[in-house]
């Protein structure tokens, strides 16, 4: 005889799962259930949901004789995932852990509970798009993109990265640089990782030759940076390499290879903080349509643009408790905040570039009246480019949902951009931003279509 649950109806209608019983002749006629299950359901109350049989409130009636079936069968049946219709009509996800239960001298009956799991099942589903989005843009990157555990092991690669090796994806994990390189060269790579992982600091642009599975030697270009967990903790390192042999212009290859590293970081950012992510891809939209509006060469529009998809980099060091809290925040922890710029800054000042991109990244909380941070510079001391980064910054904030506050509109930030017109913000940038909202119908210019 098989363990059965007597609970009393007070007790069975204070549990937050749902409760029931149904006969098994004729089956899945409720026999007891409790209040939950009916809220879980849509209905007002027990006796409503008891009327109803339990294999008509199933969505698909597949899902209600696959479970019938294996209970009959096997006589339990654990965390059964199904459809289940909600009395208004929408449909409710629910685990199913059942068992039939014979006694002596009585009629079979089946037993068991039932939780409501849709903001699983919601997550679940934002959480493998998410996965799908990011692999997707991976494997179109032609880099060899990969990432690495603190071990060294890689943990994920792009096709591209398989390909090299004649492996596919799955057949890389696990391994080191030592499975696929001659010794010596694999530990100059080990010993890259380990800085970058003993540092946090990247290295940016190394220029490298590799043994190829042919025989042949290439020369590549290699870009490695640390990879945080939510606590800020360094957990890793992600890296990307170029095949350069064939580039006779080593610069222009050089540049294009950065923008791609620094694409494929702003991805492990998206995963960890989607919106800091998105708001770096509007400001560097509204950087470029304000370079174009002055009449900038492509050069400096490309400066300006590359400085907004990069200026709150910094922030990936930041807990996410922190960077998406609603409540106000002490001394120490808007100090942590504030660092983000000294963070982004830290990223790139050692890349050389042929512009001042650290300096524009560094500067773009500096204030006309010299009321910004982190040097409290005003007026001509901020760079032009950080004046137009500040501005689109306010822009987008103000406009875009945070985890701790709606989006305020685009009145809202014209008015504050208005109102710190020449004090706080450019006068040239904010006059642009108003002629550009005005024609585009007080919408947004600067999103994608």
């Amino acid at each position: 005889m098989k363990e059965t649950f007597h609970l009393n109806n007070s007790t069975a209608d204070s549990l937050g799962i749902g409760l029931f019983k149904c006969t098994v002749k004729p089956l899945g006629k409720f026999i007891v259930v409790n209040s939950t299950l009916a809220a879980i359901l849509g209905y007002s109350c027990k006796m409503e949901l008891k009327s109803r049989n339990f294999k008509e409130l199933f969505a698909s009636g597949k899902d209600a004789e696959r479970l019938f079936d294996i209970i009959l069968k096997e006589e339990k049946i654990n965390f059964f995932e199904a459809l289940f219709r909600h009395k208004d009509g929408s449909e409710v996800w629910a685990a199913i852990t059942a068992s039939k239960i014979s006694e002596e001298g009585k009629k079979d009956y089946i037993e068991g509970i039932i939780e409501n799991i849709s903001a699983h099942k919601d997550m679940e589903d934002k959480l493998t798009l998410e996965k799908d989005l990011t692999q997707g843009l991976l494997d179109n990157i032609p880099d060899a993109i990969y990432f690495k555990d603190r071990d060294n092991r890689i943990i994920k690669v792009n096709n591209f990265y398989a390909r090299g090796f004649g492996l596919k994806p799955h057949e890389v994990l696990g391994r080191t640089d030592f499975d696929f390189f001659p010794p010596e060269q694999a530990k100059k790579m080990f010993e890259d990782d380990k800085y970058v992982l003993d540092t946090g600091k990247p290295i940016v642009g190394k220029i490298e030759r590799t043994l190829l599975p042919n025989g042949t030697w290439n020369q590549v270009i290699t870009t490695k940076v640390p990879m945080y967990d939510k606590e800020g903790n360094i957990i890793g390192t992600m890296g990307i390499t170029r095949d350069m042999t064939v580039y006779a212009h080593l610069e222009k290859d050089r540049l294009t290879m950065l923008r791609s590293a620094f694409t494929a970081l702003g991805k492990t950012l998206e995963i960890r903080d989607p919106y800091t992510f998105g708001h770096n891809h509007n400001v560097a939209n509204i950087c470029e349509k304000i370079g174009k509006e002055l009449g900038w060469d492509d050069n400096r529009i490309l400066t300006i643009k590359l400085a907004g998809e990069l200026h709150d980099l910094g922030k990936i060091s930041i807990p996410l408790d922190i960077l998406n809290r609603s409540g106000k925040l002490n001394e120490a922890e808007y100090s942590l905040i504030q660092g983000h710029v000294r963070t982004s800054y830290d990223i790139v000042k050692d890349i050389n570039f042929p512009f001042s991109l650290a300096d524009i990244i560094y500067q773009h909380h500096e204030r006309m009246d010299g009321s910004g941070y982190p040097r409290s510079l005003k007026d001509k001391q901020i760079l032009p480019e950080a004046r137009i980064l500040a501005a689109s910054d306010v822009l987008d904030a103000m406009t875009s949902y945070r985890p701790y506050r709606e989006s305020l509109g685009i009145e809202k930030a014209l008015e504050e951009l208005k109102k710190g017109s020449g004090t706080l913000y450019d006068k040239q940038s904010v006059d642009i931003i108003c002629k550009l909202v005005d024609d585009n119908g007080r919408k947004p210019f600067w999103l994608d279509n």
